[in-house]
């Protein structure tokens, strides 16, 4: 298990500020949002990103994820509402393709920076375009994703939300097996299946063979809001205890964009809080 923080926490800084800012630390990874005002488009040759790769070395960081999840950057006012549309469920082709292109510059970006894998979602089902609709638009467009990324040698890792077409674990697994690509998986938040009422447990295992990312907050009782870790209930300990039973070796992000006000606060308490207790988990003698 290695630690990472995602700078879409960072959005009143640029991206390079946000990478410098994570790397004081000592996080093993940092998070890219593919997303204004950072990483959009996520063009893998833009003047910003022989400085990011600079900071990354300074800082030994390696890219956890590009986190492709929203995308306010199509939009010029944008509310600071999460933003899914387009999305790659959407009744109109045209509209499905703007979001598959962009899924594509998120893999050409994850190349760049060194990125194993990217995460995508699936939209909301918008009025006239039901669920069963919506999964095999949603399907159909996971199919010219996973090809790029088979192409690529890029993870494509899709993150459930409460309210969107997908959103929880069965129907996470249902669609990944309905597309059937070795490159498809989970970017996988905790923090949603808690909201969702989800076995945090037997998710973990159930979805062992497909975490290409983990993205962790708090939350207290079932109300979708990031929290810093320990400012919830979440209990945290089980949790980790839980990955490090599947010998999960990859990174847990803490996604905290709802800190956008003090993300320097948020990132230092959530190492404060979460380093000690993977150490002990893991074994390691820290005295």
């Amino acid at each position: 298990m290695q630690l990472a923080f995602s700078t879409n926490a960072f959005t009143n800084m640029t991206l390079p500020q946000a990478v410098e800012e994570i790397g004081r630390y000592g996080y093993d990874g940092v998070e890219i949002l593919a997303d204004a005002p950072h990483a959009f488009p996520p063009t893998s040759n833009a003047l910003w990103v022989d400085e990011v790769k600079r900071k990354l070395h300074y800082y030994q960081l390696e890219v956890s994820n590009i986190n492709g999840n929203t995308a306010c950057g199509f939009f010029n006012d944008p509310t600071g509402e999460p933003t899914f549309e387009p999305s790659l469920c959407n009744a109109q082709p045209q509209i499905r393709q703007k979001r598959i292109d962009y899924a594509k510059q998120c893999i050409d970006l994850a190349v760049a920076l060194g990125s194993s894998n990217i995460s995508i979602t699936s939209g909301m089902c918008l009025p006239g375009n039901p669920p069963s609709q919506a999964f095999k638009y949603f399907a159909d467009s996971l199919l010219y994703i996973t090809d790029y990324a088979e192409k690529h040698n890029i993870n494509v890792g899709i993150e459930y939300e409460p309210g969107l077409l997908i959103e929880n674990g069965e129907e996470l697994l249902q669609i990944i097996k309905e597309v059937g690509s070795n490159k498809l998986g989970a970017n996988l938040d905790l923090g949603h299946a808690v909201v969702g009422g989800e076995n945090v447990q037997n998710l973990i295992k159930k979805m062992e063979p497909y975490i290409w990312n983990i993205h962790l907050e708090d939350i207290h009782g079932y109300k979708h809001y990031h929290l810093i870790p320990g400012d919830g209930s979440i209990n945290f300990r089980e949790i980790l205890q839980n990955l490090q039973s599947i010998d999960y070796d990859r990174f847990i992000t803490i996604e905290l964009y709802t800190y956008v006000h003090q993300p320097i606060y948020a990132t230092q308490r959530s190492i404060e809080f979460l380093k000690p207790i993977i150490d002990n988990i893991k074994g390691v003698n820290v005295s």
